[in-house]
């Protein structure tokens, strides 16, 4: 569910593997275009109070769901979403569905002073609303009887079009300069998920965040002069917060290794 930025070249993967794969998304547009991949896509939109789209026949004859549908908050401040994800449940639940991979995100845990190094046993204590919305449907999804969940935390994707040094190039009196980049690459995402299934590892947390861990300051000035960009400035009065996240435990049960790793 969510065919977009990384839904779409996932689901390509996947068919690629041998699987056959459905789709969702919430624009009737983009339906054709699904198809003519390979996909049987399917129109889906998560309302607060219901669900609008043949979810049954999205879900029916399914293994496995890959459940990849931000928070959305930034957009819609007063979204709900733990309400859309309680209201999918049922769905889910009476469906073929056995193992669910949600897609969540390291910002359930906050930056702070010390740079804590975040392992899949540090408790979640995030400030904002979209990173305790996500923790409340992790729990949602980990503790329901009816199916295995397994929680994907990514940090912040790049990749294709897609690079976080385009917002910061220019920009002056950028904030915490000190603090650890914490980043995956959409080939990475992919490649993690190609192999949760494939290792069949369910009932899983991981925290996925590519290394090594540079310096925002050194890490987005080499990317922006890489790229040829109008470097950012760093402020270098107050004291930088963050967080370093740590993905051995992925590295290890999936015997994985980073494919796109951040050089500077």
């Amino acid at each position: 569910m969510g065919c977009g930025w990384l839904g779409l070249p996932l689901a390509k993967e996947l068919l690629d593997d041998g699987y056959k794969v459905k789709g969702s998304t919430t624009s009737l547009d983009k339906i054709p275009h699904l198809k003519s991949v390979g996909i049987d896509a399917f129109h889906v939109e998560l309302k607060q109070d219901t669900i609008i789209g043949d979810i049954e026949n999205c879900l029916f004859g399914s293994a496995v769901l890959i459940l990849n549908i931000p928070p959305g908050l930034r957009k819609h401040p007063e979204a709900d979403f733990v309400k859309q994800m309680s209201f999918l449940v049922p769905y889910i639940e009476k469906s073929s569905i056995g193992k669910v991979i949600f897609v969540s995100s390291t910002s359930v845990f906050r930056d702070e002073e010390s740079i804590p190094v975040i392992t899949e046993n540090t408790v979640p204590n995030t400030d904002t609303e979209s990173g305790k919305q996500l923790f409340e449907v992790e729990k949602m999804l980990q503790s329901n009887k009816h199916f295995s969940t397994t929680v994907l935390r990514f940090s912040g994707l790049f990749g294709p079009n897609r690079h976080p040094a385009n917002y910061l190039s220019d920009k002056v009196d950028v904030k915490n300069p000190d603090a650890p980049v914490n980043l995956i690459h959409l080939d990475d995402c992919i490649g993690i998920i190609q192999n949760i299934i494939q290792k069949n590892l369910w009932n899983e947390t991981f925290n996925a965040s590519t290394t090594p861990h540079l310096s925002r300051k050194t890490y987005y000035t080499s990317v922006c002069r890489a790229m040829n960009l109008p470097l950012p400035l760093f402020e270098q009065i107050s004291l930088s917060t963050g967080k370093c996240i740590d993905s051995e435990k992925l590295l290890r049960l999936l015997d994985y290794d980073f494919k796109v790793k951040l050089n500077n």
